[in-house]
Parts: C-alpha cells; structure tokens; sequence
C-alpha cells in the first residue's frame, strides 16, 4: 500500500531508518474501538505528522495526531450506504489543505 506525504519527495535515497518501529496507529487488535482499525487500507501523512487511515471494514476515516493514543473518526463510520454521512469500503484518502478537503476515494 502506497505511504503518500506532502514532503515524501523529500526523502534521500540513502535515507538510513530506525531498526525498531513504535505503532502509531491501531496497534489493539482488530475491532471498532477508536483505537483499532479493522482492514486499514490507505495511509496518508500530512505536514503536521497527522496520519488519515483508510478503515475499510469500519467504513470510516480515522485521523491519528502524533502522540495520540486514540485516534478520531473524521469521515463516514455510520452504516454503509450513499448517503453524505456514509461511506462504502473507503480506500484511500488525503488532505487538500489549500482547500481545507478531505479527499476520500
């Protein structure tokens, strides 16, 4: 799955990482609980090291603040369906922040 970022261009080729991750989302099995995901798809960082996931089977966006424990529902997490408060199997989503959107796909 594809990590976008506004800055990701910035990112040197022979960028050495961290051996040892820490979980910045999710990480409490899978479930419904604002601070688990069930089938996460898309990821997206934006320049304040907010991160969007794409929670497929919760049928939500979930946005996680850096240090956050929990993360929020910004989109979508009602039953699926088509109206403007629902969302059907979300993939993907990002930030246009000049026009202050949330792009879902």
């Amino acid at each position: 799955y594809p990590l976008r970022s506004p800055s990701s261009n910035n990112i040197h080729p022979n960028a050495r990482w961290q051996q040892n991750g820490i979980t910045v989302a999710g990480g409490n099995q899978q479930g419904n609980g604002i601070n688990q995901l069930s089938q996460p798809y898309g990821l997206y960082v934006d320049d304040d090291q907010t991160i969007y996931v794409s929670d497929t089977l919760n049928l939500r966006i979930m946005e996680w603040k850096r240090g956050a424990t929990n993360g929020q529902v910004v989109a979508g997490g009602n039953e699926e369906g088509r109206g403007d408060h629902q969302l059907s199997n979300p993939s993907d989503a990002i930030i246009d922040k000049e026009r202050d959107s949330l792009i879902i796909c």
